[in-house]
């Protein structure tokens, strides 16, 4: 007779549950931590799994591609240029439906009824009106959109999305105080134009500080800056406040000193830039006639 070592009973071993879902059984471990991962934890590595704390941890510790003037730098789509190309057709197919919506987010240096203006207290249609265009018109609202397509798509990958966004808006409103500074026309304004045209601006010099050629760049605002004057219905007042803006905004953004405080220095004078707007419109409202 002989004896023996018994053998382990195999109820005893517990079988391995994901630290997340501890009721969860899993025989996949993460390849980087060895810990195991249910089928909502796995995330597919190079080879076999890695759990989504090891994801986390490893983005977290990834450094951010900056582009050259500090911004993210991401792959893919302008996506703020298309989110803005969306909502300004959006809201064009709303003019079209919609008695009252130009009426309502239209913009107007001086107050007249039915027409709006910043008077009183409207400062938001210095915005609004660059998300509407002239319902009678589909060339207007086309080629606007064409612009910004085709300025977006270098602009918004260079500066990156949040301050190429600052740029398009800041540049809508200096297209608004143009108009109120210089024009004495009492009907409502609208479009996309005095954006468009600070991209015009921000393009310039983007291309100087980056050594490029602007001799294209220059004979296009030359040629859209005088339709402003040879087609009836277009605010050039709005085109050049829009082009000293995004032009402004621009060399802010562009020859802001590299480094830690880089952002920093770019998004105050971007407000600088906000608070000289605002002086310059409580200054034209001051003029206006009663």
């Amino acid at each position: 007779m002989s004896y023996g070592v018994p053998a382990p009973d195999a109820g005893s071993q517990q079988a391995p549950v994901c630290p997340r879902h501890p009721d969860r059984i899993s025989y996949v471990r993460c390849q980087r931590c060895g810990r195991p991962a249910c089928a909502d934890c796995q995330r597919p590595a190079p080879v076999g799994f890695q759990c989504v704390d090891c994801i986390r941890e490893q983005a977290a510790n990834t450094p951010v591609r900056r582009n050259a003037f500090g911004g993210i730098a991401r792959g893919g789509s302008p996506i703020v240029t298309y989110i803005l190309i969306g909502v300004c057709l959006v809201v064009f197919l709303l003019q079209l439906v919609v008695p009252g919506v130009t009426r309502a987010f239209s913009y107007a240096p001086i107050y007249t009824a039915g027409a709006g203006g910043i008077i009183p207290a409207e400062p938001w249609r210095m915005v609004t009106a660059a998300f509407l265009h002239s319902p009678s018109s589909f060339l207007h609202i086309a080629f606007n959109m064409y612009a910004l397509y085709i300025l977006g798509k270098v602009l918004e990958p260079s500066m990156g999305r949040a301050r190429f966004l600052a740029l398009y808006l800041v540049s809508a409103v200096g297209g608004s105080v143009g108009v109120l500074l210089l024009s004495n026309v009492q009907q409502s304004v609208v479009g996309a134009s005095g954006a468009v045209f600070g991209l015009f601006g921000a393009l310039f010099i983007v291309q100087r500080k980056r050594g490029g050629d602007v001799r294209q760049i220059v004979v296009l605002i030359a040629l859209n800056g005088v339709l402003g004057f040879v087609v009836p219905g277009i605010a050039w007042q709005a085109h050049l406040g829009g082009l000293l803006t995004g032009a402004a905004c621009a060399a802010v953004i562009a020859y802001a000193p590299k480094g830690v405080r880089q952002a920093g220095l770019q998004w105050a004078g971007l407000a600088g830039v906000v608070v000289l707007l605002g002086i310059l419109t409580f200054v034209g409202v001051t003029l206006l006639p009663v």
